[in-house]
């Protein structure tokens, strides 16, 4: 029984191991102010917008929680305004994340520049306080997105958020903020799967760079200057690098884990490979030990013992008991008759007897016989059965011997 559990329990601990292998999740560890809004999803939007209001609109929905940035700390998420400035087929757009009043922190900046062959490429570009140097996304789109024919217009006039601290637009309203994994499996739902997001660390416009060198607010940089990206991560460039490290720290746990797990089912498997084997050596033992005793038990103590035992042995087994102790019975009771009486007689018999009586067989006979081993008449019960007839007319003829004396 105990045997049937331990196999049992390897059973459950291997088909543990093996659904423990087929699922394999890589969660990164980070716990980062970046990780509050995702740069691709605001260049997921940028490209499904219809114009920068509209860019403003979804960034800040209620519905679709795009941001889920606190930097104040009134545990709602921060009202990310949207300006814009304009140098020649150059547009710069920037995302700055509302502290109070005349409080402003950059957050990402998108880039939009127009070349020679009138191709325009866009990048989303991390602010360096909050993501790091040349943290940069590229997307690329599906077909071009229809916010790129308001940039180029005749009389085209930049687009500068109307709204501030306290006063908002009445499509909105503050959330609390979620626990950072919470967000990070929301975000994924509002990210467009059919556009592409390309990692690239250099910047495609310098005069975005140097536009935006100008323009920059940084409210929150300057009264936390120790919160850097920097500071916060040290050793480390943006968060692009900081998330490849979690990863690979996570990839390496899950190895270990999974090589520990391994390792205690091996041992279970050793185990129960041993468990048996153990098992049948014990047994084995045990009956040789039942062997030598039983063999043992069957020596006999001497050689008289084994004939005698051989003979009941063979009498056993050709007659049943009863039988035997019937023809033992008669044995003993003919044997008197047959040796000592016949034999007295026939030491006497010779002196007074005519010669007549010397012709008599049956008391030679009879005295021949009586040498006889007595196993002899217990084999045989019929010579037994011959020799008291002998017996009997040895009798009857001394008896008429004696009739003729008288």
């Amino acid at each position: 029984m105990k045997t049937k559990l331990f196999f049992l329990l390897a059973f459950v601990l291997t088909s543990l191991t093996i659904i423990a292998q087929d699922k394999t999740t890589v969660t990164a560890t980070t716990n980062d102010i970046s990780d509050n809004l995702d740069l691709r999803a605001i260049a997921s939007i940028f490209g499904d917008a219809e114009d920068l209001e509209d860019f403003e609109k979804r960034l800040n929905n209620p519905k679709t929680q795009i941001s889920n940035l606190d930097l104040n700390g009134d545990n709602q998420v921060d009202y990310l305004r949207v300006i814009e400035s304009v140098e020649g087929n150059t547009h710069l757009i920037i995302i700055q994340s509302v502290l109070g009043k005349d409080l402003y922190q950059d957050v990402a900046t998108v880039e939009v520049e127009k070349d020679s062959n009138n191709r325009v490429q866009v990048q989303v570009v991390g602010d360096v306080y909050m993501y790091g140097q040349n943290y940069i996304y590229e997307p690329v789109y599906v077909h071009q997105p229809v916010i790129y024919t308001t940039f180029w217009r005749p009389n085209y006039r930049p687009y500068y958020s109307t709204w501030y601290y306290g006063y908002y637009p009445t499509y909105y309203y503050g959330w609390n903020p979620h626990p950072v994994f919470v967000y990070r499996n929301h975000i994924h739902h509002h990210i467009n799967v059919h556009h592409h997001y390309n990692y690239v660390t250099v910047r495609n416009s310098t005069r975005a760079a140097a536009m935006h060198g100008t323009r920059r607010g940084n409210s929150y940089a300057v009264q936390y200057p120790e919160r850097s990206f920097n500071n916060r991560n040290e050793n480390t460039t943006n968060r692009y690098e900081l998330v490849t490290r979690s990863q690979n720290n996570s990839v390496r746990t899950a190895n270990n884990e999974r090589a520990n797990v391994n390792t205690g089912t091996r041992r279970t498997n050793t185990a129960a490979n041993v468990a048996p084997a153990t098992s049948r050596n014990t047994s084995t033992v045990r009956n040789a030990d039942a062997t030598r005793t039983s063999s043992n038990a069957v020596r006999p103590a001497n050689p008289a013992t084994t004939r005698q035992n051989s003979v009941s042995t063979r009498s056993q087994t050709t007659t049943p008991s009863s039988s035997i102790s019937t023809r033992s019975n008669s044995v003993r009771t003919a044997t008197p008759a047959r040796v000592n009486t016949p034999t007295r007689q026939t030491t006497t018999a010779p002196t007074r007897v005519s010669p007549t009586t010397r012709t008599l067989a049956p008391p030679s006979t009879v005295t021949r016989s009586n040498p006889a081993p007595a196993p002899a008449a217990v084999r045989s019960s019929s010579s037994s059965a011959r020799s008291t007839p002998a017996a009997s007319t040895l009798t009857k003829s001394i008896s008429t011997e004696r009739s003729s004396r008288r």
